[in-house]
């Protein structure tokens, strides 16, 4: 009896991959490790010193603005209206750019490659993976990417004399929770992009969104109108959250910055496990 029931155990496999005993259908075949492991085992073979570069430029305007200009600007007011140094006032900005960085480049130009040269997502999607298998694979690549870029600048950040409350240990988790907004809607925007060159809209947005969301300098110096528009932009939101946690001032403010986020994650996920699907479960 033994022998019977492991010889006809197997049998029930094919059925659990069939789509109609699924949660949430042919979307979703539980099998994110999958794709995650595949995409991790790929760069680390061959991308490791460009994750690295994306870490490296947050760092040098770091020591260059922080050290360097905040020598001469002195102290600022912080979160609350508190004076701090002006290195501590943007090293949590900076630490949000990162997380930012990371996350845009995975779900960006590495996307872009595996969509449209590499057929990768076309592969995957002939087996019983579904498009938010897909989608949260690479996703989790580039918040593995952006944790990686956090832990590694607060580090920095610990070196430096700049982490001033035990409060921000969780600029980590936030930063992981700020590439996850971005990762999201970074993967949806890509999967519209046919050519290489659509990839410079990327840096053409998100070049003024680091110059402007009050990394470098307080909201209040801009004009009302522009207030406005920086007070939309995801990257203000996460600058802000990570400066009232480096400083341990939690209030419902950090908590609106976070829920931005969190919506901002669940939209990105809704339009790309979307786009995933018309354009290859057609």
């Amino acid at each position: 009896m033994s022998m019977e029931h492991t010889t006809t155990a197997p049998r029930l496999a094919p059925a659990q991959l069939d789509p109609k005993g699924r949660f949430l259908g042919s979307l979703y075949a539980r099998n994110i490790r999958a794709v995650f492991a595949r995409g991790l085992k790929a760069t680390w073979g061959s991308n490791y010193a460009v994750m690295i570069s994306g870490f490296v430029e947050p760092v040098l305007y770091l020591v260059a603005m922080g050290i360097g200009l905040g020598s001469l600007i002195g102290t600022v007011a912080g979160p609350g209206g508190e004076q701090i140094g002006y290195a501590n006032y943007i090293a949590p900005a900076l630490l949000a750019v990162s997380a930012m960085n990371g996350a845009v480049y995975d779900s960006t130009m590495n996307v872009f490659f595996k969509l449209n040269y590499a057929k990768l997502y076309e592969g995957m999607l002939a087996t019983s993976l579904g498009p938010l298998d897909v989608a949260l694979g690479e996703i989790l690549l580039a918040l593995l990417r952006g944790a990686m870029y956090a832990t590694g600048f607060t580090a920095v950040m610990a070196a430096m004399g700049l982490v001033t409350s035990p409060w921000a240990l969780l600029m980590i988790p936030a930063a992981v929770v700020v590439a996850f907004g971005f990762a999201s809607f970074g993967m949806a925007i890509t999967s519209y992009m046919k050519t290489f060159q659509q990839l410079e809209w990327v840096n053409f947005v998100m070049l003024p969104m680091f110059l402007f969301s009050a990394t470098f300098y307080p909201l209040s110096v801009y004009p009302q109108g522009l207030q406005w528009v920086i007070q939309a932009m995801p990257l203000w939101h996460g600058v802000e959250m990570m400066r009232q946690l480096s400083v341990g001032m939690l209030t419902w403010a950090t908590a609106g910055h976070l829920l931005y986020f969190v919506v901002m994650i669940g939209l990105g996920l809704v339009l790309t496990t979307g786009r995933l699907r018309s354009l290859f479960l057609k």
